[in-house]
């Protein structure tokens, strides 16, 4: 069975989450700090309840299915398939009532990113990708063209780019001089909108996202939207970004290639 098989549950599971999600947004939702005495990590009980909801559809429907969560870890890790979910990407924007944090449900086959999804539960956008291609759904296009095809914008240089990044709170010492390094560089640079920055890089509006100590949860369902859309996404060194950690993507493959050189000096990835 191929990904694209997956493409109707996928929609089902990001319904799920948005009914559980949305009745919780903007309404004074309390939450709990996951890094008691480090830096705000917040959970809600939206997030618990989303990944519950989806977890519970996964296993009633592909029980051999593995599946990895922010909220309550990993089960058959090993698997052939493993759905990869982050029930909101972008808490901290949830509880400040900012429409940019987005529902993530990957799958991978063998251990390879295969199909992804953001659903932006309260634009009722969607952004949905499985390697070849990938595809934007909203309300914003009207009831005679509610698809429309995503693609990267050429761009070859960082002195034409516009760069995105969740927080330069979130990077440190080497690190942070590296994002330094290609902020200096780029014609704009925003902050602060967590997984929507890749999806508008997909959409062709953003062309660079660099984000430093993720985790797989936060990104494995955007490869396949990214590279879909043709552009590129590795870690800091070029590599796999499926397994986390710092993570660079441009929409330009000749951009990529001087980001990559910038970030070249930040030491370990």
């Amino acid at each position: 069975m191929g990904a694209v098989d997956f493409a109707a549950f996928v929609d089902r599971l990001g319904d799920i989450a948005a009914e559980t999600i949305l009745p919780f947004f903007r309404t004074g939702i309390g939450a709990e700090d996951k890094n008691k005495g480090g830096r705000f990590d917040p959970v809600t009980e939206a997030d618990r309840a989303a990944e519950v909801a989806m977890r519970r559809l996964i296993e009633a429907q592909f029980p051999t299915h593995g599946i990895v969560g922010e909220e309550f870890g990993t089960v058959r890790g090993d698997a052939e398939y493993v759905w990869v979910l982050d029930p909101i990407d972008g808490t901290k924007a949830f509880i400040s009532g900012l429409p940019t944090w987005g529902v993530l449900i990957g799958l991978l086959h063998r251990g390879r990113p295969c199909y992804g999804t953001m659903v932006q539960p309260f634009t009722r956008e969607r952004f949905v990708g499985d390697g070849t291609k990938a595809h934007w759904r909203g309300s914003g296009l009207g009831e005679m063209r509610a698809s429309r095809r995503l693609g990267t914008r050429r761009c070859a240089t960082l002195k034409e780019a516009t760069l995105m990044t969740t927080s330069p709170l979130l990077y440190e010492g080497d690190k942070l001089d590296a994002l330094r390094r290609l902020e200096a560089e780029a014609k704009l640079t925003r902050y602060g909108v967590d997984c929507y920055a890749f999806a508008m890089l997909a959409a062709g509006h953003v062309d660079c996202v660099v984000e430093a100590g993720v985790q797989p949860y936060d990104v494995v369902a955007l490869i396949p939207i990214i590279e879909g859309a043709g552009g590129v996404i590795t870690d800091w060194k070029g590599g796999d970004a499926s397994r986390g950690g710092d993570v660079l993507a441009c929409g330009d493959r000749r951009l990529h290639d001087e980001a990559l050189a910038r970030l070249g000096a930040a030491g370990p990835s």
